[in-house]
């Protein structure tokens, strides 16, 4: 079991539970910080103060007061009122993420909830109780308020839910798995629904798979350095060490490792003195979206750490405030900016896709197919990787830089961090396919080449995909095998088939 306890949850332990479904339980340390904030919550009410949030109500109503008996109505109200979600249902994965992040920031001991709605939230979570939530209307700030409330929504018996992969009422989903909903106290609402995990578990997640895809963006470009028959001459390590971005570098071990003892590149006679930018600059363009993956990751660890709810509560001041711990914009920037990075990725992929089925940049078969005209070969694989790096190039547009002033002004500056990791996702799976057509069209390529002289490393990988796809030799469905390469991609495969081989990338 994962203890968790708001200071040091890892990238890792959170795909171990939202994908691998490992159970999760509270820290008993951080459990008397939950308390310890409860009760200064129960006193504040009890001496009747104004607190915002508690006592008040919410957003440009803050100034109005609400008598202590309507607390409890006015914490349900929150909620119904804020589920405003349209659009897709998002991902049971990006779901189950949100709910961890969400206890997780709980936990810390800073938000006033009680202990038995937190672990209302962590029992439903581990009992697979996965409330359905769409994936449109929050501005990243106050937080993520109409996804985190639809999330609240089935721990109050109301909403949709599915319960081990089948939809049902909330209220039945809570019952099936042996759960009764809660009738929320003063605070708890707007604890549970003030934070930014919505992006946040978008993000987690997509940071998760990006630092993958880098890896296999290496990979890609050295099985087509081999097609091409490129000169490695680019990938030396005193070039990068007069240059030292930490990608850069990277990006060039990688690829050199991955093409050693390759006799289809370190060869005697070469029939060119350079190659092409594609395969030239590669460790400098594959360093740069490296270098701004690993910023992104950064941010990410320390949001997964953070308090973002509003107002925060420090028992042992005796203290508390209304700041704005809630706004997604390091997030928004972070998205943005990791939306950008795997489009670059994509981006060269295309061009070395190109390269290799154009006969006249790679002296092979037009199309990598024997006979062309009849058969058309992977050309339209090509044009399905043009439209994704072109589709990217319009989800790469910031949604950081626009703000729409919400709550009759009150809140002025919002984030759109959201819609950024919404963004984020879509360029990452665009990316993803992207370099799986890559792959496929480099193992095809390689059946033009004296595949004896592979590299040890490439060789696992073209061994891998031709285990499930075999080669191309006339027309035939192709679409299915995109599909089963991205598989490889996302499965971690292709990765696990070089490392066996060369050891652990960078």
């Amino acid at each position: 079991m994962l203890y968790i306890n708001g200071e040091n949850l890892s990238l890792q332990q959170v795909i171990d539970v939202v994908r691998n479904f490992r159970k999760v339980g509270l820290d008993p340390g951080a459990v008397e910080k939950v308390q310890a904030s409860r009760q200064m919550v129960e006193e504040l009410l009890t001496r009747q103060e104004v607190v915002y949030g508690i006592t008040t109500g919410f957003g440009k109503l803050a100034d109005i007061m609400i008598s202590q008996e309507k607390v409890e109505e006015l914490q349900e109200n929150l909620i119904l009122s804020h589920s405003c979600g349209v659009g897709d249902i998002l991902p049971v994965e990006v779901v189950r993420a949100m709910m961890l992040l969400r206890a997780n920031a709980l936990v810390k001991g800073y938000s006033g909830i009680r202990l038995e709605t937190l672990k209302l939230l962590v029992n439903m979570l581990n009992a697979d109780v996965v409330p359905l939530v769409y994936s449109q209307g929050s501005v990243g700030a106050s937080g993520d308020l109409v996804p985190l409330s639809h999330m609240v929504l089935v721990m109050l018996g109301y909403g949709e839910a599915y319960y081990k992969g089948e939809q049902m009422s909330g209220g039945k989903a809570l019952a099936n798995a042996g759960l009764k909903p809660i009738i929320l106290g003063a605070k708890e609402g707007l604890a549970l629904i003030n934070g930014t995990q919505c992006m946040t578990g978008i993000g987690v997640l997509g940071i998760y798979d990006s630092l993958n895809l880098a890896k296999v963006s290496d990979i890609c470009a050295a099985m087509s350095m081999e097609a091409l028959m490129g000169i490695p001459d680019a990938y030396q390590e005193m070039i990068h060490q007069l240059r030292p971005h930490p990608g850069q570098l990277i990006a060039a071990q990688n690829i050199r490792s991955l093409l050693e003892g390759s006799g289809l590149v370190y060869r005697a006679e070469r029939d060119k003195v350079q190659d092409a930018y594609t395969l030239r600059c590669t460790p400098q363009v594959h360093g740069a979206s490296k270098d701004a993956i690993n910023y992104v990751k950064d941010v990410v660890i320390r949001e997964i750490n953070s308090a973002t709810d509003n107002p925060l509560i420090f028992p042992e001041e005796g203290k508390i405030f209304s700041a704005g711990n809630f706004h997604g914009q390091p997030m928004a920037l972070a998205m943005d900016f990791l939306g950008i990075a795997l489009s670059e990725l994509a981006n060269i992929s295309e061009r070395r896709i190109e390269r290799m089925i154009n006969p006249a940049l790679s002296g092979l078969a037009p199309f990598l197919i024997t006979d062309s005209g009849i058969n058309s070969g992977y050309m339209i694989a090509q044009y399905t990787a043009a439209s994704l790096v072109s589709e990217n190039k319009v989800l790469a547009h910031p949604a950081s830089v626009d703000s729409i002033p919400t709550s009759a002004n009150q809140e002025d500056h919002v984030s759109m961090g959201t819609i950024a990791a919404r963004k984020m996702s879509n360029i990452l799976t665009n990316a993803e396919n992207v370099l799986a057509i890559e792959l496929l069209t480099a193992v095809q390529a390689l059946e033009f080449r004296e595949r004896e002289k592979m590299a040890s490393a490439t060789k696992a990988v073209y061994d891998l995909i031709r285990s499930v796809i075999p080669p191309l030799t006339k027309d035939r469905l192709i679409a299915p095998e995109i599909h089963q390469v991205h598989d490889l991609i996302r499965s971690g495969e292709i990765i696990q088939a070089v490392e066996q081989v060369v050891g652990q990338l960078s």
